[in-house]
């Protein structure tokens, strides 16, 4: 499996970055775009890079916020055949705390390369999307301050919007996840998957006993864990002193597992 990080808040290889999340993916013979950022940016730097994103097979968006589904009108002009798979909760109206919007274009909404996922849902070989809508709380994170409306009636995010993508190809088990919106700990304990990437959303916690203990739950899983995004460098640093097998990842970096 071969990984490339298009968009992510830090670069370290001279191309630009912003705040958001696309990684283009290849496995089991398949091209896969994980989200897209807020721009037109991953798209650009996946030119650089030398990408073909009119080759993708299979596009997922991990939920419904802006700076990984930003991105999606762009791809769907650069890529005339790959569905792009979402949760059916993911045009909801999503709000951060100072109730600004941050939810997806609503103009999209119907377009039919969109295809509208729950539960569980196998979208190529070795690659399934599970909604876990009843995932075991270990550690309750709260809304993080974001908000939603639902019935008319602005309230916590529950972020049923969220999805995770499984990706199976010999014999490792890779999850991916966008922003662990529900908790990377209750996430961690559900999958218990060889090898982890995505955000951490810790960007805003501070450096004190309370992540040192995440650090060290998550440490006590046999996972891999490559974070981004909404981790947060100063806590991923402050992390990495308690985590031996956590890598920091950032446009333009390639790994394979």
């Amino acid at each position: 499996m071969k990984i490339t990080v298009l968009t992510e808040n830090t670069s370290r290889s001279g191309l630009p970055c912003e705040h958001g999340l696309s990684l283009y993916i290849e496995a089991n013979d398949i091209k896969l775009l994980f989200d897209m950022g807020q721009s037109s940016l991953f798209a650009e730097n996946a030119k650089s890079l030398g990408i073909d994103l009119s080759c993708v097979d299979i596009a997922v968006l991990s939920h419904g916020h802006y700076d990984h589904g930003g991105g999606i009108t762009e791809f769907l002009k650069i890529n005339s055949k790959a569905p792009v798979y979402m949760s059916r909760y993911a045009f909801e109206p999503h709000y951060n705390s100072s109730e600004k919007y941050i939810g997806l274009d609503t103009a999209l909404e119907g377009n039919d390369r969109l295809i509208m996922t729950d539960g569980i849902t196998e979208v190529g070989k070795g690659m399934t999307l599970y909604s876990c809508h009843h995932m075991k709380k270990l550690v309750d994170f709260g809304s993080f301050g974001l908000d939603m409306m639902q019935d008319g009636i602005m309230q916590p995010e529950n972020f049923r919007h969220e999805h995770y993508l499984m990706i199976e190809e010999k014999g490792k088990r890779v999850l991916i996840s966008g922003c662990s919106h529900r908790g990377i700990i209750n996430i961690e304990d559900e999958f218990r998957p060889d090898v982890l990437i995505g955000g951490f959303h810790f960007s805003k916690l501070p450096l004190d006993d309370k992540l040192m203990n995440y650090a060290c739950q998550l440490e006590g899983y046999d996972t891999s864990y490559y974070t981004c995004h909404c981790t947060g460098t100063e806590q991923y640093d402050f992390m990495k002193r308690y985590m031996g097998r956590l890598e920091y990842i950032w446009v333009g970096k390639t790994f394979e597992i």
